[in-house]
């Protein structure tokens, strides 16, 4: 019996594999167009060290810990025009410095790249026209009743998730950078028009600084949430996962993840790019996601690692911001005060490293509105004395730290749990309506305590 083919099954096939072939075009076309990391330090739009951008003030100093384990980046015009991006990540274990140098290169190309597929309608996703919507506006959430309804919610939410996981995944399996037991914090935003999006894990921070309803005060706001194991939902997860949660004797304050059969590696975070010895232990990638309209009050953002926040507050750090005498050097002011803090507050402590980015929402570096242009553009290739050389995949690796951890002996440190005893294992009660942001908790100390000792009973069992 012969084979029928009807000829509305061939037109059929015949438009199915136009499709294919015009769907392999678009991502061939994609590929041409992605910014590859190579061409990223010539981007004059991009500023990854100490200095000033059309928008933003950067400034990152070294601790007295070793070498600087902080990044930051301001790309501005990205994805299009009049579109910002800003990140800061706080790297720790011994090739932390590295982990958070990879992920500012690389985290804001995967979203770049997301974000672009999509607008194309790879793999059947639509609607992203709105990224590139009438150049410096905005899209109007006002017609949802709920910002979480709109689409542009829910694709950008959808973007930071993907790129985070794709970011860590591929930290995994990367062939010369071990993150074992080293990993990064992350706080990544996004400001296009008058919306703000923003992903983050970690305990790195933003803080609005917004004009008071009179006029006559600044306000802070903060804007993310530290997400640290003392958090009742992460601590939840962490014991759910078989991972321990609690904290030393000597440091009552600080709770820490350990692996379930060793007292290491003590990480003061509940969610981190890389740190795979306590990935299946409830330690997660997977970034916090928030939405904010801002408002004509609302002046600057400034995003920082912990080595600010563990000693100002964040009324203190809008108060210094907003009473810097040049936009331009706000960062830099900033950091200086945040040291002197640590001179005083903590005399025997070793200072942390400290990054920040102040991000004048009004597009204006200068309260002036005296920008030298030829300033901005060299912005880029400028670096700070005090900020170290930085190294791409393709050169020598840097040495390993010796420091970034006090090293305990398992015999020498007492632990203290914070929980009642047997209930380490069990998960946790918790109240849905409680408010926990750990605003102003001062911590002084190292993101781990030290290096897990795996043997092959304890692999195995």
């Amino acid at each position: 019996m012969g084979a029928c083919v009807s000829c509305c099954r061939l037109g059929m096939f015949k438009r199915r594999k136009r499709k294919m072939g015009d769907k392999r075009m678009i991502i061939s076309s994609l590929q041409k167009e992605t910014i590859t990391l190579q061409q990223l330090p010539s981007l004059p739009n991009r500023i990854f060290s100490n200095g000033k951008s059309l928008t933003s003030s950067l400034f990152t100093q070294q601790g007295r810990k070793g070498i600087n384990q902080d990044a930051m980046v301001v790309w501005e015009d990205f994805i299009s025009e009049g579109t910002v991006l800003c990140g800061v990540f706080d790297g720790h274990g011994p090739q932390g410095h590295l982990v958070a140098r990879k992920v500012r290169d690389a985290l804001p190309l995967k979203l770049l790249s997301y974000v672009q597929s999509c607008e194309a309608g790879v793999d059947g996703l639509a609607g992203w026209s709105c990224f590139k919507r009438k150049g410096r506006g905005s899209f109007d959430l006002e017609e949802f009743p709920s910002a979480t309804e709109s689409p542009m919610f829910s694709l950008w939410r959808e973007a930071f998730i993907r790129s985070y996981k794709t970011m860590d995944k591929e930290l995994r399996s990367h062939p010369s950078l071990d993150c074992f037991c080293s990993g990064s914090t992350a706080i990544t935003l996004v400001k296009q028009g008058s919306n703000l999006f923003m992903g983050y894990i970690g305990d790195s921070r933003a803080v609005l600084g917004s004009k008071s309803e009179d006029g006559d005060s600044m306000v802070a706001v903060q804007l993310t949430v530290d997400l640290k194991p003392d958090l009742p939902k992460e601590a939840e997860r962490i014991r759910r996962c078989k991972g321990r949660v609690f904290a030393l004797q000597d440091e009552p304050e600080v709770q820490r993840v350990w692996l379930p059969f060793d007292d290491a590696p003590g990480l003061a975070m509940a969610r981190a790019f890389g740190d795979f010895c306590l990935k299946d232990y409830g330690v997660i990638s997977v970034p916090e996601f928030s939405h904010r309209v801002l408002t004509e009050r609302d002046q600057f953002i400034v995003l920082a690692s912990d080595g600010i926040w563990d000693v100002l507050s964040n009324k203190e750090v809008v108060e210094i911001v907003s009473s810097s005498p040049a936009r331009s050097s706000a960062a830099q002011m900033l950091v200086d005060a945040a040291v002197r803090e640590w001179k005083l507050k903590y005399p025997t402590s070793k200072t942390d490293d400290c990054a920040v980015i102040c991000f004048y929402l009004d597009g204006k570096m200068d309260s002036e509105m005296e920008v030298d242009e030829s300033d901005i553009s060299s912005a880029t290739n400028q670096n700070h004395a005090s900020c170290p050389t930085e190294l791409n995949d393709t050169q020598d690796p840097e040495p390993f730290l010796q420091r970034n951890f006090t090293v305990r002996s398992g015999d020498g440190s007492k632990l203290f749990s914070g929980v009642p005893p047997g209930s380490e294992g069990s998960s946790c009660t918790v109240a849905e309506d409680q408010d926990w942001s750990g605003l102003e908790g001062v911590t002084r100390v190292n993101s781990l305590v030290q290096l897990p000792r795996f043997t092959d009973e304890k692999l195995n069992s």
